[in-house]
Formats: C-alpha cells, sequence, structure tokens
C-alpha cells in the first residue's frame, strides 16, 4: 500500500459547499455532531448471531455492541439483494426511485441498475455539515467513472468497487481487479475481511486527531460468498461445534471471523477516544443465503426472496449517553430510514425529496409515532426472472407479496401469521388496497432508467 497516497486521501478536508435547499451547520460554530460509522454486513441472517437466537455462534463483538446501544427486532433491508439496498442506505429513497432496482454487476446484459445522475448521496449532504466522508469496503454502485465513490462525494475511498469477490484472498472479479484506493488501482495482500478491518482503524486513527467529524461507511464483504474464512477459523468452529456440517462450519467461520474484524475497528474507535462520540450503526444489507447454510431464524425463505427471511435483518443503533444500553424497539424500519436519521444526528439539513424517515427520536427514547405509509419492495433479476421485476408491499401488518415475476401476489397477516404459511386470498379489501398502492409505486419508478443510454450488450466494465 502506498502510505503517502493513503494519507493524502486521509487529509483531503471537504470542500465547503452549498446545496440547493440544504444548509449544513457547520461543525467549528457548534461542535455537536457525532462521528458517525456506518456499519453494513453482507447477506447476515436474521437468526445468524448468537444475540439473535444462534446457538452454533460465537459473536461476542457484535453482541457487545447490541448491548450497548438499541436493538431493532423489526427492521428491513430495502432489498432482497445487495445494490439496492446500498442505494436506499445512501439516497434516503426507494431503490428503483434512483435507478437501482436490482443487483449492478460487471457484465451490462446481466447488469440491472445505473444510479440515478440527479439523486442526492448522503456524504454530499454530510460534507455540507462539515464532515469528512470516507468509505472502506464494498462499493457496488456503479463501475462507470462517474458513478465511482470518488465522484458521487466520498472524500475518500479504500475497497472494492465490484459486487462480489472470486476469491477473499485475490480480490478479483471475472479477472478484473475493482480494489481501489480513492481513484488508484491496488492490489493488498490477505483477507478482504481483515483488509477492510485494518483499513476502517487506520481511518478511524487518522481521522480522530483532525478535530473535525467524520462519517465513516465501513461495508464488509463477508458473509457473502465464496464462504471462505481462513483455514484456522474453520478448525475452531469445528473442535467446538461436534457433529456441525461442513457447510455450516464453513459459513460460522466466516461470519465469526467477520466478527472479529468488526470488535477491532471498534477497538481502534475507542483507543482513538472517540468511542463516546460517535453513532455506531449496524445492520445488513439483505437476509441469508439459505443454500451455503444461512440461519434467518424463524422466517420464511432467505436472500433473494420477498418473504420475511429474504428482508428482515439484524440492526442495532449505539450512541453513549444519547442512546440507552440494553434497549430493544419493534418499530418497523428500513435502510432508507438511516439516511434521514444521521443527517438529523450530525445536524445535516436538506430539502430534496427522500422516502426514509428518521428514527433518531425513537433511538434517544422519545415518543415517535408509527408512521402512516405503505412500504414497497422491488428486485429486477436475469436468469430465471427474465430481467423482469417482483415485489412486495406492506401497510401496517397486512403484507403482499410475489416472491417471482411469475408467481401470484399472495397476501398474508404478519400478526397472526409470521411465518407467511396461510395466504388470505385476493378477494380481501388489503390485497386490492395494496396491489393499488403498488401500482402507484411502479408508475412512479417508470420515469427512472435503470440502464445508462445506449446500452452496449457486449459491454464489460
Amino acid at each position: 500500500m502506498d502510505r503517502r497516497e493513503f494519507l493524502k486521501g486521509l487529509g483531503c478536508g471537504a470542500l465547503s459547499m452549498t446545496l440547493p435547499g440544504c444548509a449544513g451547520r457547520a461543525w467549528g460554530a457548534s461542535g455537536e455532531g457525532p462521528n458517525i460509522l456506518m456499519i453494513l454486513v453482507d447477506d447476515l441472517g436474521y437468526g445468524d448471531l448468537a444475540c439473535y437466537g444462534s446457538g452454533d455462534m460465537r459473536t461476542p463483538s457484535i453482541d457487545r455492541l447490541m448491548n450497548r446501544g438499541m436493538r431493532f427486532d423489526n427492521f428491513y433491508a430495502n432489498c432482497p439483494v445487495c445494490s439496492p439496498t446500498r442505494a436506499a442506505l445512501l439516497t434516503g429513497r426507494y431503490p428503483d426511485l434512483v435507478g437501482v432496482p436490482g443487483v449492478i454487476r460487471t457484465h451490462i446484459k446481466d447488469s440491472w441498475g445505473y444510479l440515478s445522475p440527479q439523486a442526492v448521496l448522503l456524504p454530499q449532504v454530510l460534507k455540507a455539515a462539515g464532515y469528512h466522508t470516507g468509505i472502506v469496503g464494498k462499493w457496488h454502485l456503479g463501475l462507470e467513472e462517474e458513478n465511482r465513490p470518488n465522484r458521487r462525494s466520498f472524500d475518500f475511498f479504500h475497497g472494492f468497487l465490484g459486487d462480489m469477490m472470486d476469491d477473499y484472498y485475490h480480490h478479483r472479479r471475472f479477472g478484473h481487479n475493482y480494489m481501489r484506493l480513492n481513484d488508484k488501482e491496488i492490489d493488498p495482500e490477505g483477507h478482504a475481511t481483515d483488509l477492510f478491518s485494518q483499513w476502517a482503524g487506520d481511518y478511524i486513527r487518522l481521522r480522530g486527531n483532525t478535530g473535525k467529524p467524520f462519517f465513516l461507511y465501513l461495508a464488509y464483504n463477508a458473509p457473502h460468498t465464496p464462504i471462505q474464512p481462513p483455514p484456522e477459523w474453520i478448525d475452531r468452529v469445528k473442535n467446538r461445534e461436534p457433529g456441525i456440517s461442513d457447510r455450516r462450519a464453513k459459513l460460522v467461520a466466516l461470519i465469526e471471523h467477520l466478527d472479529d474484524g468488526i470488535g477491532r475497528v471498534l477497538t481502534a474507535l475507542k483507543k482513538a477516544g472517540l468511542e463516546r462520540n460517535t453513532l455506531v450503526i449496524f445492520a445488513s444489507d439483505n437476509g441469508g443465503l439459505l443454500r451455503v447454510g444461512a440461519n434467518n431464524g424463524p422466517l420464511r425463505a432467505g436472500k433473494q426472496d420477498m418473504y420475511e427471511g429474504g428482508i428482515k435483518v439484524p440492526m442495532c443503533a449505539v450512541w453513549p449517553g444519547r442512546i440507552a444500553a440494553g434497549s430493544r424497539s419493534k418499530r418497523i424500519a428500513l435502510t432508507m430510514d438511516l439516511y434521514p436519521t444521521m443527517c438529523e444526528a450530525a445536524g445535516a439539513r436538506f430539502t430534496h425529496e427522500i422516502d426514509g424517515r428518521s428514527i433518531l427520536p425513537t433511538l434517544l427514547g422519545r415518543s415517535q409515532s408509527e408512521e402512516d405509509r405503505t412500504l414497497f419492495w422491488v428486485r429486477r433479476e436475469g436468469n430465471r426472472y427474465g430481467g423482469q421485476d417482483y415485489y412486495a408491499a406492506r401497510d401496517g401488518d397486512w403484507k403482499l407479496v410475489q416472491n417471482s415475476p411469475f408467481e401470484p401476489f399472495e397476501l398474508y397477516h404478519l400478526k397472526d401469521d409470521p411465518r407467511e404459511e396461510k395466504s388470505v386470498g385476493p378477494n380481501h379489501p388489503m390485497y386490492k388496497k395494496l396491489f393499488t398502492a403498488l401500482r402507484g409505486h411502479v408508475c412512479r419508478a417508470g420515469a427512472l432508467p435503470w440502464q445508462k443510454y445506449p446500452v452496449d450488450l457486449t459491454e464489460e466494465r
């Protein structure tokens, strides 16, 4: 790693900006905004943490984090797959309203999103409030020059541009090296989880001495496929869990290795003296993948599915002295709600339209009424899905599900039927209400292109 380039990237201060409709509070004027550490993991199932009920998992770092703040029992990813949830996190919008209804990939003929140039990303708003903005880890929101992190308002990027890695040690996808330090291609040695943990710790240590708040988006690849933990972590699991299958042991080991890395990042935060003035949020981008042994608890199905196992995920927020330790919430919230939540905590104001709603009052223990809103999920995909969309919509406890473009819609009452086993049928009045609301959402999303014109189906990026 080029240390001088790394330091140069970290030392670049955010430009003073005036955004249309956004008047951020200057850090120097008040000094009230916290540092923000947003940890997003990849494909972690609802039941794949010890604190969420896993009997064969040891995740002490994440468990401690959950205990130090507020845990959400009803938190949802905006999509059952990667790119759309990341788009929702960084724009505060439904992903199909910013051009990302599906996974962005290397080959255009199997890529289902193009992040809208009009989307206002979270780092842009936070920079106007005096924040330095960094991302370490997986980007997965565009390989085009105009949609790379440094072009979308991040001051600093150290990580992987693409979707999955074909190997956690060699960091390639279809032979392409997407590892970057800002705009520079790099070829580091080591397991991706260890690298991202180290780079995040480096960022915290160096930014902690500047007297300026930071927003660090730490996006791990783990525990996404390939399920490739270091061998010694597999041995540790097998020695502790007699009778565990090889498939499950590998996934448990990959998650425990991830937990260890997160622990090292949190230790770096504490040693830098920043723990008490940092808002830490932890979540997963979607549910666990069943075919690799994931545990989604009592929920039906998993990653790629619109049933609860595909979209309901672990989440917590920690802010010492502000968020009560050991607290829990049953409030329904989505990934897109974290955008306004972080902005409100930072004192970063904006007036452009978003779909997310801040949950900061809930986090701070204040009264917050339930949101009166219908929620939507969408995914566009190729392969067996034929390049088509499929959907879910929810209003209160009622949920309408289409788990494939080629299947009929099903209606469930989640309070009475949390495993989504007894479809109520199309004659119920809530079926029509949700179906009509979803049709309206589809019309809104129709205004957003999800490919860059013109489309060359032979293109690789």
